[in-house]
């Protein structure tokens, strides 16, 4: 049973969210919209700017360190590929070192004045120096997830050390948005009308091929992919990206662990504590990347496929 704050939280995205953004194209007013996160970050965590990669972004660390090694985890920000920033999804990193990862934030670029495939150009640049100190994870929400596939895609094309495992938070997986959940949820999603979905996807694409896997992953070949798992809200638009994603990454023999939660927005996670299922996803999301990560560590390196 979904709790109450999952109902306060759905009612506030359709508020502060949905409404402000309506079916408008303009981006000064998504970014806006995207950029208003006032929730507060788990005091357990410290920020510091850094880059990598020449990439500019944020470390997220346990506010408490040892000597001991902790994952190192590089996350994704959402914001529809125009949107977002390491600051706006501060409740999410935060709550990762809490759950004991160091974490590199890229402030990856954006569209439109950088489309595809500059963002995530800065994402392989960043991964690169990340994974030359042993095995990491990778998460993201939103653009953010599909990010982090396409990552896994341009990385094994590269001949780049993959990620041990992926943790994807309502990804955007089909940008030609061929899910039913596209059309069935349309009044249910608290956050996105499939027109605004609609008109983002031009802006980050450029003139570029929507079935390009590092555009739209679920056109990805899966063989040799890393374990995912995902997390994607029951009543939003893009729920059936995430279900695509884990038939056609199971069917090629990919561990995939798909939970769809009731009642939530897209990407809850981003209320971490402050609502019982957001501290809850992540933590199982945690769980799963500790454990793979823990078994890539005792293998030399996983080598692409």
């Amino acid at each position: 049973m979904a709790s109450l704050r999952a109902y306060l939280l759905d009612l506030t995205a359709r508020i502060r969210v949905k409404a402000r953004l309506g079916r408008s194209p303009d981006i000064a007013r998504i970014r806006a919209v995207f950029a208003q996160n006032t929730l507060r970050p788990s005091p357990s965590a410290v920020f510091h700017p850094g880059e990598l990669g020449g990439v500019p972004g944020e470390w997220v660390r346990p506010r408490k360190e040892t000597e001991a090694q902790r994952p190192h985890l590089l996350y994704l920000h959402g914001g529809g590929f125009v949107g977002g920033s390491p600051l706006t999804h501060r409740t999410i990193t935060a709550a990762f070192a809490r759950a004991d990862f160091r974490v590199f934030v890229p402030d990856y670029r954006l569209a439109p004045e950088h489309p595809f495939p500059a963002g995530l150009e800065d994402i392989v640049a960043a991964w690169t120096a990340f994974s030359r100190e042993g095995p990491a994870v990778v998460a993201g929400d939103s653009a953010g997830g599909n990010l982090a596939l396409a990552l896994i895609v341009e990385a094994r094309r590269r001949g780049l050390p993959l990620p041990a495992a992926a943790a994807l938070f309502s990804p955007a997986c089909d940008l030609l948005r061929r899910g039913p959940s596209f059309r069935s949820n349309q009044r249910r999603d608290a956050m996105f009308t499939t027109d605004i979905l609609a008109n983002l996807a031009p802006v980050y694409l450029a003139g570029a091929d929507p079935r390009d896997p590092r555009v739209s992953p679920v056109e990805a070949d899966f063989l040799g992919f890393p374990p995912l798992l995902v997390h994607a809200a029951e009543r939003e638009v893009l729920r059936d990206d995430s279900v695509a994603l884990a038939e056609k990454a199971r069917a090629a023999g990919v561990r995939v662990e798909l939970t769809l939660w009731p009642v939530v927005p897209h990407v809850w996670q981003i209320a971490d504590n402050y609502v019982p299922e957001a501290r809850r996803s992540i933590e199982m999301a945690a769980a799963f990347l500790h454990r793979e990560f823990q078994q890539a560590a005792a293998v030399p390196e996983r080598v692409p496929a």
